[in-house]
């Protein structure tokens, strides 16, 4: 018992650690829109990119032969995923001090995890028209003025920032959901890949022109990740459907 204790106390830390840092640094102000092309590291990142895009061939392009919609079953995988990202996404709109945002996701949560069976189904979004307001720790940052660094192309991840790329790391350890016993956190990140998964059939024509229709598929995701980033962090506040960008690999956010 004791041990079991101690862990389940252990997982609220990085919570704590990190609301010390928005205590520092709420009065810095957002950081200035991102410009131009910073790509030091390219030659490394082209080879991220040419493995991704084998990863992405191998598991989840389609034929023409095999390309089907989603099924029900692929709906209720993306539900579930989502459902789970959503403590996540409270937690980074408190630390941005934007209650609205916090306040609706806290809602949708509560519902879909009851009423929704788990998030298996969305009677929020369906039923009480109330949908996901999308965030992550790499908005967080840009809040707190952290700029958002050099571009990244990271192994399965997709198109990133230096910025985005340690609010990939941050995202995972904040998740409220980490501090329940027994932790849950494999459980979520498997549904949540799921989820990504089946985006990424969802958006298969518009991925597939990019990665495989683009004289320089690198270049251009690239091109297309920064320019849909800086328009999503200086922009009004959006839902999943208007935040999601096509161009990302699938994998946990």
């Amino acid at each position: 018992m004791v041990a079991r204790k101690t862990t389940h106390r252990m997982g609220l830390k990085p919570v704590a650690i990190i609301a010390l840092i928005a205590t520092g640094l709420a009065g810095c102000g957002p950081a200035p829109r991102g410009s131009g092309i910073n790509d030091p590291y390219e030659a490394s990142n082209r080879k991220t990119h040419t493995f991704n895009k084998q990863v992405d061939s191998a598991l989840f392009r389609a034929s023409d032969e095999d390309s089907k919609p989603v099924g029900p079953i692929g709906h209720a995988v993306g539900n579930v995923g989502n459902n789970l990202g959503l403590p996540s996404k409270v937690l980074n709109s408190i630390l941005q001090g934007r209650p609205e945002p916090a306040i609706k996701n806290t809602f949708r949560f509560l519902i879909n995890s009851t009423v929704g069976l788990g998030g298996i189904f969305d009677p929020a979004g369906s039923g009480l028209s109330l949908p996901e307001t999308y965030t992550d720790f790499g908005e967080t940052l840009h809040v707190w003025g952290v700029g958002e660094g050099s571009y990244l192309e990271l192994p399965i991840i997709g198109p990133s920032t230096e910025r985005d790329a340690l609010g990939t790391v941050v995202d995972l350890l904040i998740n409220p959901l980490n501090a329940l016993d027994p932790d849950p956190r494999l459980a979520s990140m498997a549904f949540r890949l799921g989820a990504k998964v089946e985006t990424r059939k969802q958006y298969s024509a518009t991925v597939d022109s990019v990665l495989y229709g683009s004289a320089d598929s690198y270049a251009q995701s690239r091109l297309l990740y920064l320019q849909n980033r800086r328009f999503e962090l200086n922009g009004e506040e959006k839902n999943d459907a208007a935040a999601y960008d096509p161009y990302d690999d699938p994998a946990l956010q």
